[in-house]
């Protein structure tokens, strides 16, 4: 199997759209699994849909070492292709003075060689001095070519091709042109999810359009040529063990508003013994099951759709206040909530809109509100339907969430804000939300404590 990794000179080169489009690329008469370095759910869409494999998320800080192994050996099984794309620079990470969590560091775990992705607007010497500055920063980590973004011509191109192939001794296996159609749809915390856009036709034109460009000005086989044969390695049955059993049915909330999962929750569940029953919060009535997963997603842009389901807003309500299990994540802390305001001015609206939630919390959530981006460190109490256990993870979100006072909190953080001053996973019966999110690899023994409590 052949593999490299895509990292960029810095946040905003260009390499979600290139790897995008070099994955897409790549599966013509090839199976390409891809890998998303971060935590990171919307990016990983992008590159499920145009391989038609689950994208896997690697990070050095939420995951030790072992499990990133795990989750490389378990997603490349039957590829001919890995390709991992960065997160932000190729050396940016949780630390200034160490590579912990960054793209460097998956880099060197894994042994793959990087395709680094260069801003060259309006640079041409320059950018042979960033690439060369790269490669003398850490000799451990092997670029073996670049692809320059933002070339304005003919002329800029050459330059900058024959600036780097002479100081830096290493390709330019491409050049892409400045353009307009290289832009993905933005929204409030990134892109728009790939779930929702596809079903747009504009949406879809713009992810052709990227793949134009850039089949166009890469050479896919030089491209190949510096990729490296690679042996995955052998798969931890610890990890992704096969159950003896499946005796435990879960609902997991999947449609248009909760989407944010990471891929490796799909097979845990399974491993665990656990039956995953996919339902929809916009469309469908709330399916029987033993437990219930609420994802994160984009409540705020359905509130209408949302609250317009009576049925299964009384049905979650009623399954949390009999006892039933439920864990929810951001979007589905926030649809816990019993209120969503989304003031004037948000997202373009005029006026204050309110929707009415299922109402598990007293309380309510606002947007917008603080930006809360980073990784999150912290505790879990015994009496918490996750367990007790000590857990590393991440919070993305752009609201607030005002519960009642008297509001019981499992998690206890370190790193990180949670609801609120550094409590996090609101607890009431056996339904916990919080704005942490958990890789499911690495929080395993927390998702077994739940599916066990699913199981009781």
């Amino acid at each position: 199997m052949k593999a490299f990794l895509v990292a960029g000179d810095r946040s905003g080169s260009g390499k979600t759209s290139i790897t995008l489009a070099l994955s897409a690329l790549l599966s013509t008469g090839r199976t390409v699994q891809t890998f998303k370095v971060g935590m990171d759910y919307i990016d990983p869409s992008y590159l499920a849909g145009v391989t038609g494999r689950p994208c896997r998320n690697l990070d050095g800080y939420v995951m030790s070492p072992a499990e990133n192994l795990a989750v490389f050996a378990h997603g490349c099984r039957g590829a001919d292709i890995a390709v991992v794309e960065g997160v932000r620079g190729l050396f940016e990470g949780a630390e200034a003075l160490s590579d912990l969590g960054s793209t460097a560091a998956i880099a060197k775990l894994l042994d793959l060689p990087v395709v680094l992705v260069v801003n060259a607007r309006s640079i041409t010497r320059s950018a042979a001095a960033i690439v060369r500055g790269f490669q003398g920063f850490d000799p451990d980590i092997d670029i073996r070519g670049v692809i320059a973004n933002n070339i304005t011509g003919s002329r800029h191109r050459e330059k900058v091709i024959s600036a780097i192939e002479h100081y830096c001794g290493i390709p330019v296996v491409g050049t892409i042109p400045r353009a307009l159609e290289m832009e993905l749809s933005m929204r409030h915390l990134g892109l728009v999810p790939y779930r929702e856009g596809q079903e747009q036709g504009e949406f879809m034109a713009r992810i052709e359009a990227v793949k134009r460009v850039v089949a166009g000005n890469v050479d896919l086989d030089a491209l190949l040529s510096i990729a490296r044969e690679v042996e995955p390695p052998a798969e931890d049955e610890r990890v992704f063990a096969v159950p003896e059993e499946v005796n435990v049915r879960i609902g997991v909330a999947l449609d248009e508003a909760f989407n944010f999962y990471y891929a490796d929750l799909f097979d845990v569940l399974a491993s665990l013994g656990a039956e995953v029953v996919p339902f929809s919060p916009i469309h469908d009535r709330l399916p029987e099951a033993d437990g219930y997963v609420i994802g994160g997603g984009y409540p705020e842009v359905f509130g209408a759709e949302l609250e317009s389901n009576t049925a299964m807003r009384e049905g979650l309500l009623e399954v949390s206040r009999n006892g039933t299990p439920i864990y929810a994540e951001c979007g589905g802390l926030i649809y816990l909530t019993g209120r969503m305001v989304l003031e004037a001015g948000f997202a373009g609206r005029e006026g204050e809109v309110a929707c009415d939630l299922v109402g598990v919390f007293q309380g309510e959530t606002r947007m917008p509100a603080k930006r809360m981006l980073g990784y999150v460190v912290g505790k879990s109490v015994a009496e918490s339907p996750m367990g007790e256990a000590a857990f590393r993870g991440h919070e993305f979100h752009y609201s607030s969430v005002d519960l009642a006072p008297g509001t019981r909190y499992a998690y206890r953080l370190s790193r990180g804000s949670g609801i609120r001053n550094g409590l996090d996973g609101a607890v009431c019966d056996r339904t916990i939300a919080s704005y942490t999110h958990l890789h499911p690899v690495a929080s395993r023994g927390m998702f077994a404590h739940f599916v066990d409590t699913c199981r009781d």
